[in-house]
């Protein structure tokens, strides 16, 4: 028998592998990416919504904090728009290599928001990320636009994530996801509404696959997966949570490549570089848990 902690690792990957199978959702579902992720977040709020009303969260807080947790629902909806844009415009390794440059974004974010100092090894490691993108940018030039989509997802993801860690210290997860959620579908709406096609009965005419493939996205991939990182940030210190979910475009290339393989073969000189930006992810995270050990025990 596993152990309760073995468990909860496995739990994690599993989370973590639900994560990278995301983009290959977004590559199989046949709609543009802002009714795609208009979808999403309609349906994950609505179970989310049945969530906190089976749970009896309580959801009252002050207009302050509802218009902060707006503005971040905003920035996450940003992030799947051109998140799914990349995919769309390129391919799903591109999507997830460019994510992995959030690490570098969140070096120059954090500073700024928690006004501490520049670490000198992030600015190294962002300036050898940098060099990893220059790399697959010579060899998938006819992906430039799903390069710059994807680079730009991975900043918003970034910014995201640091005000998340905000927010965080004054209310619980599930409130501020519901208020950020909330926020996106209006914001997206809107966008429909005035500067897109409205919602005609071809905007809500899916095809029975890709109704499916959105469930699946809105229900496990969302909100579901967003439920159990909770509950497993609650046995498993969240620094190593963070660190897991590091391996997310590793899972989802590997995914990728698997069920695509004509697509998703990529030139030999794309998987140097994305694996000189993984890898600095992962030393970046390796460096800062070692440091967060030392302090514990110092």
């Amino acid at each position: 028998m596993l152990n309760a902690k073995l468990k909860n690792y496995f739990h994690l990957h599993f989370l973590v592998f639900i994560a990278g199978f995301t983009a290959i959702l977004g590559d199989l579902i046949s709609l543009e990416a802002i009714p795609l992720v208009w979808f999403r977040m309609v349906i994950a709020f609505v179970l989310m919504f049945i969530y906190i009303k089976i749970s009896s969260i309580k959801l009252k807080i002050n207009l302050k904090s509802v218009l902060r947790l707006s503005i971040a629902g905003v920035i996450i909806a940003l992030h799947w728009i051109t998140f799914f844009a990349s995919i769309k415009e390129s391919n799903i390794s591109i999507a997830l290599a460019m994510f992995s440059t959030g690490a570098f974004f969140a070096s120059l974010i954090e500073p700024i928001i928690y006004k501490r100092t520049i670490i000198w090894y992030e600015i190294l490691f962002g300036i050898i990320v940098i060099i990893g993108v220059f790399i697959i940018l010579q060899s998938e030039i006819r992906y430039l636009k799903g390069i710059m989509l994807g680079i730009l997802s991975a900043f918003f993801s970034s910014l995201f994530a640091v005000l998340n860690g905000v927010f965080l210290k004054r209310h619980t997860a599930t409130v501020i996801s519901f208020y950020e959620f909330l926020s996106g579908v209006l914001f997206i709406s809107l966008y429909i509404l005035f500067f897109g096609e409205g919602f005609s009965f071809e905007f809500f005419n899916l095809s029975q696959l890709d109704f499916v493939y959105l469930f699946i996205l809105a229900s496990i991939c969302t909100a579901y997966a967003f439920i159990a990182s909770v509950y497993v940030m609650k046995l498993i210190s969240p620094y190593t949570v963070v660190l897991t979910y590091n391996l997310e475009p590793v899972y989802g290339i590997i995914i990728a490549f698997i069920l695509f393989p004509e697509k998703e073969r990529m030139s030999a000189a794309f998987y140097y570089g994305a694996s000189i930006i993984i890898a600095i992810v992962l030393l970046n995270g390796l460096i800062k848990n070692s440091s967060i050990v030392k302090r514990k025990q110092s």
